[in-house]
């Protein structure tokens, strides 16, 4: 049974909001300005504050990918309930450890949670069978994105899932001359716009490889091209900490929920090759401890 999302709309009305047509804009603007009142509001009501018609309200809950209004409502009145927000993300001079303790642990919290809010179950369910379905299943991202490739590449060959995770273009180019149709290809990039990521995803998309997105929510590049499309937190990075922390942290997240997803959907197998796993590594480090007394 699906769980319907309860928070998350007032992030999707404001990243969407500059993709809209302007009678969608409008309903949009009335929103981010009074979410408390929205949520006991009926259609044709908030057509009419918003100075729009209760179809355009109709219109922006498909462009926001969502069931209707009433689902819109939901997320919203989640939304008021939590009021977690950061309103400074930076680090200040000298910063007491306690002060930087809670700042960074919160601004975590809250981008887990948005990435959650923001994941479209179905297509998180798309992507699971499309890897427990692949032959092979090939990781790209660089920079700080390409620490969540070689840990997805990690996690799925200890449930023998042959995998590979490549953060340069010439290596990731000459894996993508080689696949196929029985293969994915999972591109990360926070942006949703960096070139390498998007020309892999364009080689893997011309051999008939299946592809996976992982971008911060919105219309990118890279979401576009993609077959399957999982979206991340778009809360910006603080300036001190740009591309480091909380995009890396989200992309790790949904690896952590993919892989998790497949563990489940092939349980017996999983625990075998998960037991195997952890018996030859703790063979090695027996050896490494004997070899050293």
């Amino acid at each position: 049974m699906e769980m319907a999302q309860t928070s998350g709309g007032l992030v999707l009305v404001k990243e969407m909001r500059e993709t809209l047509p302007p009678s969608e804009q409008k309903i949009a603007d009335y929103i981010l300005e009074n979410p408390q009142d929205i949520v006991s509001m009926t259609v044709t009501e908030l057509g009419e504050v918003s100075q729009t018609s209760g179809a355009a309200v109709t219109r922006l809950c498909k462009s926001l990918r969502l069931k209707g209004f009433q689902d819109l409502k939901l997320r919203i009145n989640g939304d008021l309930g939590r009021k977690l927000e950061i309103t400074n993300r930076d680090i200040q001079p000298n910063e007491p450890v306690e002060a930087l303790m809670q700042k960074v642990t919160d601004h975590a919290v809250h981008t887990l949670l948005e990435t959650v809010e923001l994941l479209d179950s179905e297509q998180l369910e798309r992507a699971v069978e499309a890897i427990v379905q692949g032959k092979n299943i090939h990781f790209f991202g660089v920079g700080a994105s390409g620490i969540p490739a070689l840990d997805a590449q990690q996690k799925f060959l200890r449930i023998h899932k042959p995998s590979t995770a490549s953060t340069d273009l010439h290596m990731g180019a000459t894996i993508m001359a080689n696949v196929s149709e029985e293969d994915v290809v999972v591109g990360i990039s926070f942006s949703g716009a960096t070139f390498e990521v998007e020309k892999i995803m364009e080689l893997a998309s011309l051999n008939g490889a299946t592809t996976i997105s992982i971008t911060k929510y919105g219309q990118t590049p890279i979401s576009e091209i993609s077959d399957i499309q999982l979206y991340t937190s778009p809360t910006r990075e603080a300036n001190f900490r740009s591309g480091a922390t909380s995009s890396r942290l989200a992309q790790l997240h949904v690896i952590d929920m993919l892989f998790m997803s497949v563990a489940s959907r092939q349980f017996d197998t999983t625990i075998t090759y998960l037991d195997a796993t952890r018996e030859a590594i703790e063979e090695i480090q027996s050896q490494t401890f004997r070899r050293k007394k």
